[in-house]
């Protein structure tokens, strides 16, 4: 039996709490390490986990020393995009939260959780997966078959 599930609405504030572990892992422009968003995301996040939209998937571990407490967390999202060559339908997957709790890594957890998430991508079409990986998730990602993409990213803050 598998200890990945499907995150439910009642994850909601633990999938948050996660997410803010990844957030604070990574360098942030500015330092904002607020977690003020919670509670206006948090409602959304329930609502999105309860299957509204039907392009979100969140699977992740219970924490085994925690009742009530997450231990591991993959989020991906389905998008469109105008067929091309090799994804002829336009479905990419795009994988945007992975996070393992401090107390909890190096037991195949957040592992366990991605391919749940690739098999889900896998059944709905998905041509490609996209990530942002840092330096220590890279040896992850590529046993898995990811491979730098030299396409170069641009953002612009709403």
């Amino acid at each position: 039996m598998s200890l990945v599930r499907r995150a439910l609405p009642e994850d909601a504030a633990e999938v948050l709490r996660l997410r803010q572990v990844m957030i604070d892992a990574l360098p942030i422009a500015g330092g904002d390490r607020s977690t003020d968003w919670h509670a206006e995301s948090l409602p959304t996040l329930r609502a999105r986990l309860a299957g509204e939209g039907g392009d979100l998937a969140a699977f992740v571990v219970d924490h085994p020393d925690r009742p009530g407490a997450l231990a591991a967390l993959v989020v991906g999202t389905l998008e469109y995009r105008i067929g091309k060559a090799g994804n002829p339908h336009g479905r990419v997957g795009h994988v945007f939260s992975v996070a393992t709790d401090p107390d909890a890594r190096r037991r195949g957890y957040a592992r366990a959780c991605m391919e749940e998430l690739l098999a889900w991508f896998r059944e709905r079409g998905a041509g490609h997966v996209l990530l942002n990986a840092s330096p220590e998730a890279e040896p992850l990602y590529a046993s898995l078959g990811f491979t730098r993409d030299p396409d170069p990213s641009m953002r612009l803050r709403l």
